[in-house]
């Protein structure tokens, strides 16, 4: 029975819609970088409102200030596996800025081109 139960909760742990899947561990080849960018702006404008308003809102500002501190993480790890994939800085930040955070061109298999009949 805890054999079953055990079986359940590892393929529940590493399936596509499990808790891995939202969390640190995400692999960094699937992780979006323009959605960590907008994220990262998010968390940017949201905190610096937080304080300017009247009452200061606290811990909407903590809230913020820390959405902003993942996705800068987020975008480090991004750009980190970019430069393990041998680009150079500026080609690491623009394959983020354009979306292209998965393997190289060269590694991706080629697109089929559509058959002229």
């Amino acid at each position: 029975m805890a054999s079953a139960s055990t079986s359940k909760f590892a393929r529940y742990l590493n399936s596509e819609t499990g808790p891995k899947t939202i969390h640190f561990w995400r692999p960094v080849e699937k992780i979006s970088g323009t959605q960590q960018i907008a994220l990262f702006a998010t968390g940017a404008i949201w905190t610096r409102w937080c304080m300017i308003i009247k009452p200061k809102n606290y811990l909407l500002a903590s809230v913020n200030f820390f959405l902003g501190t993942v996705a800068g993480f987020q975008l480090t790890r991004v750009y980190g596996y970019q430069k393990t994939l041998g680009y150079t800085g500026s080609e690491a930040v623009m394959n983020i800025i354009n979306g292209k955070t998965g393997q190289p061109a060269a590694a991706q298999p080629a697109q089929e081109e559509p058959k002229k009949n």
